[in-house]
């Protein structure tokens, strides 16, 4: 019999597996060799008079003390650290410190098996997990450094802060070239201007694709974007059909005059990446115009005379152009998805893309960008907005942002890499086992993707994938919890709810914030029950020496958000000092959703 090639491959395929498997079976016995055969990696938490709550960097330090170039954090200590295996790190959104303490009696297994939980304090103002994965997967303050052995060199750089960033990465790249020079190696690497606008970018680009910088969905409620098909007229983006070609990102910008019935589409136009124009086209609205707003939109009476086109045809237009995988780039988009009747999920707004110096409650004007990133002046004279160059600067800001990296354009970022990148750059194989849409912002590089659609298959996922010893990073969130929690949020503006919420805002006396929570918890607590039980199932499967941490990012932060939406749209025009107690007890619901958990222990 002769074996084939796919054979010969299968065979080769599992020889350098079960090579390498036994390298790291031999790098472990050395290590038993130093610490001796009866020692165990222990976590220790240093004794203080007042416990502290950690942060999100301090959990991202701990990942990288243990695995990669990070410093031994201050909060925990671990004994005997090389013994560790490799590092599963389970996400568990949605368990805040209070729903801790008060159902641990459902949640038995997570302490009796990881130890006394740590308080956690979220990024504030949360109001999506987003905010916590970028803030766990986003290194701060690395640079690629190029060195004499022909290689490139993660280094720590901390740039003075009272110069600009321009400055120090011309200073930064100058430097580095005298040296290479000066040892007569510089015509190993590129030239200095090569490397800062090609492969700078290019890794930069690898770390944080186009669709890290999309809108989650949370995010698209905060700011009104159209998320339903709820009237005749509004239509939504269709997946692309399978081999056919679409457009990965399409800049869009629309004009509208006023009419009775306020301001209605009068324009709209659609560039590609490039900047080429997709579709220009002026529409009729539906009622006559009452006033044209030439200062802002451009259009005039003339141009209008003899429009037939109408919105719906405008529509069918858009999809021809616009899949649901297209990224939508534009300036407050939700005005001109509005305008359109239209629905679509993948979008960039740089009006949010980049920070208003005034904080995060101010949107920063599109003219303004332009002038202080793309050096030009648009949406000047007394001739309107002209929607093409709106489009056309929309999508230069938002590729400049994706080829500079997230920090860019914000004066207070520091340089960023992907810990993923990191870790694997380190010789630690990771795996991400989590929803598409997470996959498609975080998991770069060699990373290893596993996607999954429910709780229970990403445990099922889990389990193989932490019994793999090439695996030395494993990530999987168990997202129930929350979605329990959006699930409610969105129950909150039932008739009974809203009657409730209705007589607190007009009257004056103290709120309660009890009285908001949810008054039944029997669903909350068959999903802690179930939580707990996953979690058991997890540190079940995983072998001797594995280092296990569960954080829960935040607590309920779906409640917040919507609590926050009711309460802009039902206490605007009531008594101040009712808006006042009622702003204060959203205050403290906020404050314990930003109070989660964090647990860390090694498996004997």
């Amino acid at each position: 019999m002769v074996a084939t090639s796919s054979s010969i491959d299968v065979g080769e395929q599992a020889v350098d597996k079960a090579q390498d498997d036994n390298d790291i079976d031999i790098q472990k016995s050395r290590y038993f060799d130093v610490y001796g055969p009866e020692a165990r990696a222990e976590i220790i938490f240093p004794q203080a008079e007042k416990e502290t709550k950690i942060t999100t960097e301090d959990i991202q330090g701990l990942v990288r003390w243990v695995l990669a170039d990070g410093t031994m954090p201050n909060w925990v200590f671990i004994k005997n650290k090389p013994l560790i295996s490799k590092l599963i790190f389970a996400y568990i959104p949605g368990l805040d410190a209070a729903t801790y303490m008060f159902h641990s009696k459902y949640l038995q297994s997570l302490t009796r098996l990881c130890g006394k939980p740590r308080a956690l304090l979220a990024p504030r103002f949360i109001i999506d997990s987003n905010q916590f994965l970028d803030a766990f997967f986003s290194v701060k303050c690395k640079k690629r450094k190029l060195t004499g052995d022909g290689k490139y060199h993660t280094v720590q750089m901390t740039p003075p802060s009272n110069m600009p960033q321009e400055i120090n990465q011309q200073t930064f790249y100058s430097r580095e070239a005298d040296g290479l020079i000066n040892l007569g190696l510089s015509e190993k690497f590129p030239k200095r201007n090569e490397f800062h606008t090609g492969g700078l970018e290019r890794e930069i680009k690898k770390q944080f694709p186009p669709s890290y910088y999309t809108l989650t969905e949370a995010e698209m409620q905060e700011h009104r974007f159209p998320l339903s098909v709820d009237s005749d007229d509004y239509i939504e983006t269709q997946p692309a059909d399978r081999g056919s070609f679409y457009h990965h990102m399409v800049g869009l910008d629309c004009e509208m005059c006023y009419t009775k019935d306020g301001l209605e589409l009068t324009r709209v136009s659609l560039v590609d990446e490039k900047g080429q124009v997709l579709l220009d086209s002026l529409v009729r609205p539906l009622n006559p115009i009452t006033d044209y707003n030439t200062r802002f939109s451009g259009i005039t009476h003339e141009m209008m005379a003899n429009v037939t086109t109408t919105i719906e045809d405008i529509q069918m237009e858009i999809l021809k152009i616009v899949s649901a995988d297209t990224i939508l780039v534009g300036h407050s988009l939700e005005n001109d998805l509005r305008s359109l009747k239209l629905v679509h999920r993948r979008v960039i707004d740089t009006a949010l893309l980049y920070r208003h110096p005034r904080g995060l409650l101010f949107r920063p004007a599109l003219r303004i960008l332009a002038l202080q990133f793309l050096k030009r002046k648009i949406q000047h004279g007394n001739g309107g907005h002209n929607s093409i160059e709106d489009a056309r600067a929309a999508m230069e800001l938002a590729l400049l942002k994706i080829r500079k990296g997230p920090g860019f354009g914000n004066s207070s970022a520091s340089l960023k890499e992907n810990l993923l990148s990191v870790l694997s750059n380190h010789g630690n194989p990771c795996s991400v086992i989590d929803r598409r849409v997470m996959l498609q912002r975080y998991a770069v590089g060699p990373t290893h993707s596993l996607p999954c659609t429910t709780d229970d298959e990403a445990l099922l996922k889990v389990k193989k994938e932490v019994r793999n010893k090439q695996r030395r990073f494993v990530w999987v969130q168990f997202s129930d919890l929350q979605q329990y929690h959006e699930e409610n949020a969105r129950n909150l503006d039932s008739l009974a709810d809203a009657a409730r919420l209705t007589a607190l805002s007009t009257c004056n006396r103290v709120v309660d914030k009890e009285i908001v929570k949810r008054s039944s918890t029997t669903e909350l607590k068959q999903k802690l029950k179930v939580l707990d039980e996953r979690v058991e199932e997890l540190h079940n499967a995983l072998d001797s020496q594995s280092m296990l941490v569960v954080v829960s990012g935040h607590g309920d932060i779906a409640m917040v958000r919507r609590l926050r939406q009711l309460t802009k749209d039902k206490l605007l025009d009531k008594e101040a000092s009712t808006q006042k107690t009622w702003a204060s007890v959203l205050g403290e619901i906020q404050a314990e959703a930003e109070t989660a958990v964090a647990f860390v222990c090694v498996k004997d």
